[in-house]
């Protein structure tokens, strides 16, 4: 089946989009586009959901380490699966495993380097996630030359997204809105009163580590869509743009969310446009991205003109 976006411009592209979920064109399969859209969609509400309270928490340079050492715990993985995934379509499972060794070797090496050699906090982050990220990548040097690993870890690829991305980036994004429905109070204690939050009787490390589990798990699970260099703008961009214009945290956890899929539907769009319009391939992820950055800077200096705080965020 042919694309049905393709030759059209930017404005077209969502006009299709419409005809198709209205059933005014025929939908009976999906296309690239619509494929991407899906997945990156179901990857902004998981990255929408951690990075808010990883962003209260002062979490991101740890964030920014989970998102480098993620690389080796799925090499790692590969390495033991060689032959039956050679193009990093490893089953869920093996996925899982990357992103708890990823998860445990951060945590472990960060606080080992704070109590052995008496670090601080993002002293120790900075020399864990640039050693463990360093040797994810001569492992991928030494061991992997024949496939594109090295390639797919580092940027993603929208263009091979299937349906079992589809359905792996829904599950994800399931399983991080049923951890925040179930752990949204200790989770909102620990961002703006941590000490409160262990005099309340509430086990702080236990819900940690558990969004630290899940913050690896998403970044494992969306390598193929935006790589590893580019998930942890999808963490914490929209949660900082929507920190402009709300104070309130169950405000900015929706506008969070609306953000990140609005940027990522029209990432997809423009990249379509470029393509097909202006025949100049663009890494989508990379659009993105900079769409965000983009949006950041117009919203600050907006900011900056009316003098409006924006620093704050209410409980």
């Amino acid at each position: 089946m042919s694309n049905p976006y393709w030759g059209a411009n930017f404005f077209e592209f969502f006009l299709i989009l419409f005809k198709r979920l209205t059933g005014q064109l025929p939908l009976s399969t999906l296309a690239s586009d619509e494929i991407q859209l899906l997945v990156l969609i179901a990857i902004s509400i998981s990255t929408g959901v951690l990075g808010t309270f990883l962003t209260l928490r002062k979490m991101t340079m740890l964030a920014n380490s989970l998102s480098h050492t993620t690389l080796l715990g799925i090499v790692l993985c590969f390495l033991f699966s060689f032959q039956h995934a050679p193009d990093l379509d490893l089953p869920v499972s093996f996925l899982i495993a990357a992103s708890v060794i990823s998860a445990f070797l951060t945590l472990l090496f960060t606080e080992g380097a704070r109590y052995f050699f008496k670090l601080q906090e993002d002293a120790a982050i900075g020399l864990v996630f640039t050693t463990l990220f360093a040797l994810g990548i001569l492992l991928v040097t030494l061991f992997t030359r024949s496939s594109h690993i090295g390639v797919e870890v580092i940027t993603g690829n929208v263009d091979a997204l299937g349906h079992s991305d589809i359905w792996n980036a829904s599950y994800v994004a399931a399983l991080n809105l049923i951890a925040l429905a179930c752990a949204y109070k200790p989770w909102a204690l620990s961002a703006f009163d941590p000490q409160f939050a262990v005099s309340s009787g509430l086990k702080v490390n236990k819900y940690h580590y558990l969004q630290m589990a899940l913050t690896a798990f998403t970044f494992v699970i969306s390598i193929r869509a935006v790589g590893v260099l580019l998930v942890l703008a999808f963490l914490v961009g929209p949660t900082l743009l929507a920190r402009h214009r709300c104070h309130r945290l169950s405000t900015l956890l929706i506008m969070t969310l609306i953000i990140g899929m609005g940027f990522s539907i029209l990432g997809v769009a423009l990249s379509r446009h470029l393509l097909s319009v202006m025949h100049f391939p663009l890494s989508t992820g990379g659009l993105i991205v900079t769409l965000l950055s983009f949006g950041y800077v117009a919203s600050a200096l907006f900011n900056f003109r009316k003098s409006t705080p924006s620093s704050y965020v209410d409980f």
